[in-house]
């Protein structure tokens, strides 16, 4: 698989402290990396870095380019975002927000073509959501929030999805429909990137890449029992693996 995104040397600072420390990990097309570890090991803060929202030195490439060298609306085609929450856009509703995620696809003369119509109707179908297309987001529950802002994210049918606790508020039925969106996304060769607290979540994902401390410790198949070890570590905790079916279960002793 190709490598459309790639960290090389990240350090990133908040002051005069150090929150990541000199990181490299690549992200393939049609693959799904989850980004784990315990809190304030720097999952989030190397998401953000990623997705070119945070000053860091070192070097982000898309697409073999220096992530620098993209203009801001040429990056948003080529990388979707989506993060914990929005609550700026509390009023708008359930198919304007996924609309927006047609805007780099726009000419600020031109307004919603056919296509965005079309696609942004996809969307709100594959989530089961056109019966709430004028509802309002602020009105919706967590859950449903998360769904609503997936949903934006897939409008932008970009090469990288960045997700930052995609399903934090979300119940069992809506983390199934989420790991099977994420699963398909990736196959059709999207590049997919998450951070995810919920370790039997991510260990659905193709790769793990593990934080500690601020450094990537390791990154790995699911598969791996290294990988299962360096979990143990990190956590600071003696953990069992059981492989059911196609995914991992792990399980706290």
């Amino acid at each position: 698989m190709s490598t459309p995104l790639e960290a090389k040397g990240l350090n990133v600072w908040r002051g005069k402290r150090q929150v990541l420390k000199d990181i490299n990990a690549t992200f393939a097309a049609g693959g799904w990396t989850c980004i784990v570890g315990p809190n304030g090991a720097g999952k989030t803060t190397l998401l953000k870095t990623l997705a070119g929202l945070l000053d860091s030195e070192g070097e982000v490439l898309l697409a073999g380019r220096p992530l620098s060298s993209f203009s801001a609306k040429e990056r948003a085609r080529h990388m979707a975002w989506l993060s914990q929450s929005d609550v700026s856009m509390d009023d708008l509703t359930v198919q304007d927000v996924v609309m927006l995620g047609r805007l780099p696809h726009q000419r600020w003369w031109q307004g919603a073509t056919a296509q965005d119509h079309h696609v942004v109707n996809a969307c709100l179908q594959a989530q089961n959501m056109l019966d709430w297309r004028h509802r309002n987001l602020g009105s919706l529950s967590g859950g449903e929030r998360q769904r609503v802002l997936l949903a934006r994210a897939l409008a932008v049918v970009a090469p990288v999805l960045l997700m930052d606790e995609p399903v934090a508020n979300a119940d069992f039925p809506h983390q199934s429909a989420w790991l099977s969106t994420v699963r398909t996304h990736a196959q059709q060769g999207h590049t997919v990137v998450s951070v995810l607290h919920d370790l039997n979540l991510a260990l659905c994902a193709q790769q793990l890449v593990v934080m500690d401390q601020g450094k990537a410790v390791m990154q790995s198949s699911a598969d791996d029992p290294l990988l299962h070890a360096c979990l143990q570590q990190v956590f600071g905790q003696h953990l069992r693996f059981h492989k059911l079916q196609d995914r991992w279960v792990v399980l706290p002793e």
